[in-house]
């Protein structure tokens, strides 16, 4: 009963009618503080998620979400069946396999290390219609090369280049004392049928072919594979899709031949800086609501020595030092509770017009794939500003609500009276 007291004397002190004061202005100045704070942390980290969000989309034009790899080595047999039944699995999408490896990739003087990756003509097709092209990136026997890569290198499309395997060195040094390795060393030439623009380390590394080419280019045999591009069906998530996909491999006892491997670990080192490029700017706009939540604990200070008759009345009536302290723990709380709260629901609001309207546009909308800033709302973002900012609010309190505990030890009106 004396608890709910307290909390109904800090409601008072929070929400009631109260005469203009300095004190007043720094308990607005602080609400506002937290108000601003928190939207402006929240609106920033849905800023980095869209870019998050947009660069990943990038990434799956050419990459699944997730892949079967070889547990071992750096090729797998695919069989038809086993095609058949991962495409069983439910919320599996589509399964198609891959070639993809390091290549020398040589035109005229220059010559340079690169990833090449064979798609299947399913996959190629999917490509050229997310890119809305009406022609084919490569024929039979023709690449598409990173226009980064053709740049460094001088390509241009209809130009000749060769590729061949950096093993290919190795045995080109052992045919020096062993002549029957020579007919391995037989390179075919490509043509450069198109460039394409899709995510800085695609344009910077890559090499598009068809399966044949990628297969003889890393000596790889008929049949073999370095994995199986996996895809969701709609509504699925990439997490569940893993999990189901993971219980099928151990389900099949299959987990000592094949691993999935997701598109967060294959790029592990991007997706790690762009997530402590998010983290450190929660880091320092919390400054920003550090700041506000110090002026709470100000302003609850000045409600103490305000407050210090009537506290010292609310003791002789009975009240105790726990219920003075929740006085103004919970008054700093529910500060704290508006504040986010008011906070929270404005960020959306932003995000929401931005993500409808795209209201604030890029700089350069000729440099850029994109018009306006991409935004991405996580529930556990907004959670845990929410919490981080609850916390400090509360953790704040506590000295405000020391100071008017100490009154609970008082017996005399002298030092309460002004």
């Amino acid at each position: 009963m004396r608890i709910n007291t307290g909390i109904w004397i800090a409601g008072r002190y929070s929400f009631a009618r109260k005469r203009f004061r300095v004190i007043n202005i720094i308990s607005l100045l602080s609400l506002g503080g937290i108000i601003l704070g928190v939207s402006t942390l929240l609106v920033v980290m849905s800023v980095l998620n869209g870019f998050q969000k947009l660069s990943r989309d990038l990434f799956t034009s050419i990459d699944s979400p997730v892949q079967l790899v070889p547990a071992k080595g750096r090729s797998l047999d695919v069989p038809d069946s086993l095609l058949h039944a991962i495409r069983r699995i439910e919320g599996v999408g589509s399964a198609l396999p891959f070639a993809e490896g390091q290549a020398v990739l040589t035109s005229g003087e220059h010559s340079e290390l690169v990833m090449v990756k064979g798609l299947t003509d399913e996959a190629h097709a999917k490509l050229m219609r997310q890119k809305r092209e009406g022609r084919p990136a490569y024929g039979a026997d023709d690449v598409s090369v990173g226009e980064s890569l053709a740049f460094r290198l001088g390509l241009v499309p209809g130009g000749e280049v060769r590729l061949f395997s950096p093993e290919l060195i190795s045995v080109g040094l052992q045919s020096l004392s062993q002549p029957y390795l020579l007919p391995a060393l037989s390179l075919t030439d490509s043509r450069v049928a198109s460039l394409f623009s899709l995510q800085k380390i695609f344009d910077d590394r890559y090499v598009l072919a068809s399966l044949p080419v990628a297969r003889n280019t890393l000596l790889l045999g008929a049949g073999s594979y370095s994995g199986i591009d996996i895809r969701g069906r709609e509504g699925i998530s990439d997490d569940e899709l893993v999990e189901r996909l993971n219980r099928w491999v151990i389900a099949n006892r299959l987990d000592r031949k094949f691993r999935i491997r997701t598109l967060e670990e294959k790029y592990s080192d991007l997706f790690a800086v762009m997530q402590i490029e998010k983290w450190a700017s929660f880091s320092v706009l919390m400054l920003v609501i550090m700041v506000a939540v110090l002026s709470l604990a100000g302003s609850l200070a000045m409600t103490v020595i305000d407050k210090r008759r009537e506290l010292f009345y609310l003791r002789c009536l009975g009240l105790e030092k726990p219920q003075f302290m929740t006085i103004f723990i919970v008054e700093g709380g529910l500060t704290g509770l508006v504040g986010t709260a008011i906070g929270s629901a404005l960020a959306w609001c932003i995000c929401s017009a931005q993500e409808s309207w795209g209201l604030v546009q890029l700089p350069s909308r000729s440099a850029f794939i994109i018009d306006a800033y991409p935004v991405s709302m996580h529930p556990a973002d907004f959670l845990a500003v929410g919490v981080t900012t609850m916390l400090l609010c509360l953790l704040v309190s506590f000295y405000p609500a020391g100071q008017a505990a100490a009154i609970a030890t008082t017996h005399s009106l002298d030092s309460k009276s002004e």
